[in-house]
């Protein structure tokens, strides 16, 4: 996805969220100082989900080589990585909230992704008694063990 097709999307969220959002929280007596960013809340959330569009591993890599090099005229008041890390922390709550509005409707072909997690060695498999009725048996790419499925849906 283009990066403004994606700011523009995020943004238009931001600008119902917010609203809804800051009604919805509980006032604190003692008020903390929140520091005024350059970067508003769509911006910040933009370049988080961009990023995982991108094919950088880290974060710290994408946003010094490509956002800082690549993009100062999309976001002209960008921060230092420091600064934006900070800023990452108050855009959980909407970007959660953003991406469960961008989920579809299942269809009738699944991809599941599933880790086992080992409870005990296999030889002591038929003694085991901890998780009697949720483990059982079974075989990872590597080997068959005694373990709980945790399956993970995409």
């Amino acid at each position: 996805m283009e990066l403004e097709q994606l700011f523009c999307e995020i943004d238009d969220f931001c600008h119902g969220f917010e609203a809804v959002f800051k009604s919805k929280l509980i006032s604190e007596q003692p008020r903390k100082r929140l520091r005024k960013s350059n970067l508003c809340l769509s911006e910040v959330m933009t370049i988080i989900v961009y990023f995982h569009q991108s094919s950088y591993r880290t974060f710290k890599d994408f946003y010094q080589k490509n956002i800082l090099k690549y993009h100062n005229h999309d976001f002209p008041c960008l921060v230092s990585y420091n600064r934006f890390v900070e800023l990452m922390s108050y855009t959980l709550i909407p970007l959660i909230y953003y991406l469960n509005t961008r989920k579809r409707q299942c269809t009738v072909i699944s991809f599941i992704d599933s880790m086992g997690i080992t409870i005990c060695h296999n030889k002591r498999a038929k003694r085991n008694k901890v998780f009697s009725g949720l483990s059982g048996w079974g075989k990872s790419s590597v080997d068959w063990y005694f373990g709980i499925f945790a399956p993970f849906n995409y």
